[in-house]
Parts: C-alpha cells; structure tokens; sequence
C-alpha cells in the first residue's frame, strides 16, 4: 500500500509564541488552533473523525490522547499519541494518511501545544527518565546542549566547519523571522558578530545558536485527496515521507556527524519520486544552528562535511536560492516545548497554500521538511507538493 497522494492538508492554525505561560494551559492551547484550524478546513467539529496529538512537557497527563478527545469533545474512529520528541508533527502526517488510506477515518485532527514556564518547570521532574543518565551525567552529558555541543564539535573538527558558517544560518533565519509577524524573535535582524559575541552556553554554541523554550503549539487537518478537492485552500498533498530512529543517548550513535536524517530522507524522496535539487525550499528543524548543517548534509542538499560552506555560499532568506526555514526556525519564531516541531510542518503547508504573505517564496509547490527528536535520536522526512 502507497500513500503517495493519497491525503493532503486541507488547514492548519497556529498560536503565536509567546514568553512564559501567560496563564495558557497545553490543552487550552489545543482547543484554540483546533477551532481555527477546522474553521480553516472549511469543515465543522462533527467532521472530524480521527486524532493525533502528542506529549506536552506543560501536562505530563497520562492517557494523553483520550484526554484531548475528551476536552474537544470528540470521538475520533481512529486516535493515537505520536511520541516523536520533535518530530512528531511530521510523523503526524504520514500516519493520518495511512489510517485514511486504511479506511480507518477521512478527517484527522494533527495537533499540538505547549506551555513553558521557567519558574514551574524547575520544580518538576525530567519528562525522559533515561537510564543512560547515570552514565551520562557525570560528564557533563545533561540535556540537549551538550549532546549538539558534542556533534558540533566533531563535525568542526573532521570538516573544518567554522563558527562564523554555524551563525549564518541564525542570521539568514532571523530574516525570515522579520517577515513573520508570530516570531518571538522578529523585531531584530542579526549579524555574525552578534551571534558570535552572545553568551557561549556549551561551547562551541553561544546563545543565539540555541532555541528559546515558550510557549505555543499548533493543528493542521488531514483528508482524503478526493475529499482535498472541495477544500476552500489549495490542498497541500503527502507525495513521500520517511523515518528512521536508533539511539537515546547521544553517545550510543554510531556517528556523531552521520545522522539518521540520511535514511529517513532518502526513503522521502524515494516515494516522492523526486530529489533534493527539485525541492522550492527546505524546512529543517533547527534546535541549534548545527542541527540544521548537519540536516541538510544528510538530506542530500549538499556532500558530507559541505553543510558549512552550503549555507555560507546560499541564501537563505525566503527570496534567496535556497529558502530555508521561511518562518525563521525555531531560533526566531520560537520552540514551543514538544509542538516546536509542529511550526515547520505548518510553514511548508503555508508556503505551498501560497499563504506565506510578505515571505512567500515564489512559485513554490514542493518542499521538503523534517522533523527531528532528541539529540538526532528520531527523525522524519516529509516531501510535500502540489498536484
């Protein structure tokens, strides 16, 4: 059984980001872009007949899909917890395409929101309870700064990359950021020297390498391609998508600069029947400066050990040779906890729909995103298209 065209994204809605909690809630943030989002859609709560929502750092609430279900007052025919870290909104889409082409539901609900607050967050206890940890930590290994740091580092040391090549894509994405009037970070363009005199936090990624955690989140609807066509937008069709997973701990991967980006982009474009030159532009998802190099390395856009001298040799902005992050990644717009990844799904829809405003990129009907969760622990690829 192909997918391949089988299901497009008919809407989508999206919270702005915002700094702190602000008195928002994870569900709360569900309910909201789920009305807008099926608004969107043109279509009405009773039509939709499957859900897909994923974990929340803000709501560690078990049974997590049964109690979205129950807050929208649904009763989805087909509905599951996505738990990819960030990539689950990504893997959002394949899976709603599958059970429609199952036969399993016709209208799937994708969503996801967040809450962050500092002030809670640092009294509650670690969502992925590793038993790496106990091995990790006492180096140094905690949480995700370390674990980038590490690959950064590497991918510095065995192909030269420089610093000045991993700031050029918070400057290039900050651009974007500025023609995107939801980003956190939009009033402000940046310069190499600004990234690079920031704060160091692991070295070698200063601050303005590294994502801001607030809060947010976001739903996109799923359908049949016969269904698609009565939409009110130009359906945006799945035409390839891939995964692949293969370690917790940054130090049980086989290569700290090789991720599985590779398998899980290869396996995309091998359904799409397509290839990373014929991409309008790309979506990566951008938690460090050096997750996207090494995404884009793997992907194909460009050789091994080349992503610094890509980046640095393209333009990334929305009107440049390689749009790259059109919305200003997560670096600019912001990372809404475990919705972060949902933002570069929603900006590729937007683009293709034609509805990306003073950043739209021109003429583009196929795009490639992924999403990636931990440290390069999970990662899907999605090819998107018009047909």
């Amino acid at each position: 059984m192909s997918i391949k065209g089988k299901a497009a994204i008919i809407g989508f809605a999206e919270m702005a980001p915002q700094k702190g909690a602000g008195g928002k809630s994870p569900l709360g943030i569900i309910g909201e872009v789920t009305r807008d989002a099926i608004t969107d859609a043109g279509l009405e709560k009773k039509d939709i007949d499957g859900l897909l929502t994923g974990m929340a750092i803000g709501d560690y609430s078990v049974l997590w899909p049964s109690v979205v279900a129950d807050y929208l007052h649904l009763q989805p025919k087909y509905f599951n917890q996505v738990e990819l870290g960030g990539a689950s909104a990504a893997g959002m889409v394949w899976r709603a395409a599958a059970a429609i082409e199952a036969g399993m539901c016709e209208n799937v609900l994708c969503v996801l929101g967040d809450s962050w607050d500092s002030k809670t967050m640092a009294h509650r206890p670690p969502p992925f309870p590793r038993i790496e940890a106990e091995f990790d930590a006492p180096y140094g290994l905690i949480a995700a700064n370390p674990g980038y740091a590490l690959i950064a580092r590497r991918h510095m040391h065995e192909f030269g990359t420089t610093p000045e090549q991993l700031a050029k894509v918070a400057v290039d994405q900050r651009k974007n950021a500025c023609k995107n009037p939801a980003a956190l970070f939009g009033s402000k363009e940046l310069t190499t020297a600004d990234v690079l005199n920031s704060r160091m936090i692991v070295d070698p990624l200063h601050l303005l390498e590294i994502v801001s955690p607030c809060t947010g989140g976001g739903a996109f609807i799923v359908t049949s391609a016969e269904r698609a066509k009565r939409s009110p937008h130009r359906p945006v069709s799945l035409l390839g998508a891939g995964e692949a997973g293969g370690h917790s701990s940054i130090t049980h991967a086989r290569s700290l600069t090789t991720s599985l980006v590779k398998p899980a982009a290869e396996a995309a474009f091998k359904m799409a029947g397509v290839t990373p030159q014929d991409m309008d532009f790309a979506q990566p998802y951008d938690c460090y400066t050096i997750t996207v190099l090494v995404t884009l390395e793997d992907a194909g856009f460009c050789r091994k050990g080349e992503g610094g001298r890509f980046v640095t040799e393209h333009d990334l902005t929305y009107k440049g040779d390689f749009p790259c992050n059109t919305h200003g990644g997560q670096l600019s717009f912001g990372q809404p906890g475990l919705a972060g990844g949902m933002s570069h799904v929603i900006e590729a829809v937007r683009q293709l729909m034609g509805r990306g405003g003073e950043r739209q990129v021109k003429d583009a009907t196929i795009g490639y995103v992924n999403g990636n969760g931990g440290i390069m622990s999970e990662q899907c690829s999605l090819v998107l298209g018009i047909q």
